[in-house]
């Protein structure tokens, strides 16, 4: 049976594309090779019964008011703001790097006025800035670099920060005041039911049917469509015809504590130059969930497995730009998300990018007015 539009994917690239089209008529199948949808924020309670995320903490935090309303068309929400601390000389301090954590570290007493001299006194300065040690050392300098950002680096990315592009440090950014939040944007919540149950409700349309355990190469014959829209990896949609695009994955060693209510003081504790892992998340915090016991997970990066995190470097971007310079030229697909665009998106811009990828698909297929961008790999909006 040939249907309107296949979806390759069903976490929030494929599910937000899959709803857009199918409330303008279109007849949408989704397929995905897990046997679940919601990508890797799919979500479910374990054998405890305790709600957790099998691929790792996934917490929402947008600054777009139109992304956070469009999503809370299937959601209501718990207000949540993500706090870390990172174990560094023996404690614990908060990330990213504020006034308490220089305080805590160095046993000064800095304050709003006196913490940038400090940072002006031991930065590096660096220019032009190209790397993530650029960007640290230039802004923090070398000793509270080596402490919280070379050791995770390396284990979180294989890497040494002097391998990676800027945008990677500077993703988190440095404090000059007390806060210790995460994110600071203006909407950070938490799906009330879970993302699972949030993605159950996108996908719930009239115009769309979900296959899970479906694998896209091997069913392909079967999967007819007027047009196609691919979220998994470009390089394997082309069989790695220049080569494979390095991706960064993980293992996750989950773990439930019972009769333990709290096992740390927030939801994710770096270690950033101690054991194997990069973090330990605890799912309470994040859920609110009340329970006997608690659960927790670890995460040990590694190079080969899911791919998680494309890698952001000048030559795999080179490499990337060949697979997109095929893509443009696919009249009948269209390529969105975090591995079919090669690119570090937030789940806020995994929404962004499908948004404006579903305007694409109806403009290609004839219910839409043109618009001027790209047709095959279009640009995240958030």
């Amino acid at each position: 049976m040939k249907t309107d539009v296949l979806v390759v994917g069903a976490g929030f690239s494929g599910a937000v594309v899959a709803r857009q089209l199918a409330e303008r008529g279109l007849q949408v199948l989704v397929v995905d090779r897990r046997d679940h949808i919601g990508g890797n924020a799919h979500d479910r309670t374990d054998a405890h019964g305790v709600l957790v995320h099998p691929y790792g903490p996934h917490i929402f935090h947008t600054n777009s008011a139109r992304i956070f309303e469009y999503l809370s068309q299937f959601t209501a929400w718990r207000p949540y703001e993500h706090r870390v601390l990172a174990r560094v000389d023996g404690r614990l301090v908060p990330l990213p790097i504020n006034i308490d954590t220089v305080n805590r570290l160095y046993g000064m007493s800095l304050d709003e006025t006196t913490i940038q001299d400090f940072f002006d006194g031991v930065r590096e300065p660096r220019d032009p800035i190209r790397t993530s040690e650029d960007v640290v050392v230039n802004a923090v300098g070398r000793d509270l670099y080596e402490k919280f950002f070379r050791g995770y680096t390396r284990k979180q990315w294989g890497l040494d920060p002097s391998e990676l592009a800027a945008s990677v440090a500077a993703r988190i950014p440095t404090r000059t005041n007390h806060d210790d939040r995460y994110f600071t944007d203006t909407y950070q919540a938490m799906p009330v039911d879970g993302y699972t149950r949030m993605f159950e409700r996108i996908l719930d349309h009239a115009h769309i049917r979900v296959e899970t355990g479906v694998d896209f190469f091997a069913e392909r014959e079967r999967l007819k469509a007027r047009h196609l829209v691919y979220t998994g990896p470009v390089d394997a949609y082309y069989q790695h015809r220049f080569g494979a695009l390095p991706y960064r994955s993980l293992r996750f060693e989950h773990e439930h504590l019972t009769d333990t209510q709290r096992y740390q003081d927030v939801g994710t504790v770096n270690y950033p130059n101690d054991h194997a892992y990069t973090r330990i998340t605890e799912f309470k915090h994040i859920t609110g969930q009340e329970h006997a016991g608690t659960s927790i997970v670890r995460e040990y990066p590694q190079a080969e497995g899911e791919p998680y995190y494309p890698v952001p470097r000048p030559e795999n971007e080179q490499l990337f730009k060949r697979y997109e310079a095929l893509a443009l030229e696919e009249p009948g697909v269209t390529f969105v998300g975090r591995l079919a665009q090669y690119r570090y998106y937030n789940m806020d811009q995994c929404v962004g990018a499908a948004l404006k990828a579903a305007e694409y698909v109806e403009e290609k297929l004839g219910l839409a007015t043109r618009v001027a961008a790209p047709s095959a790999v279009p640009a995240a909006t958030a």
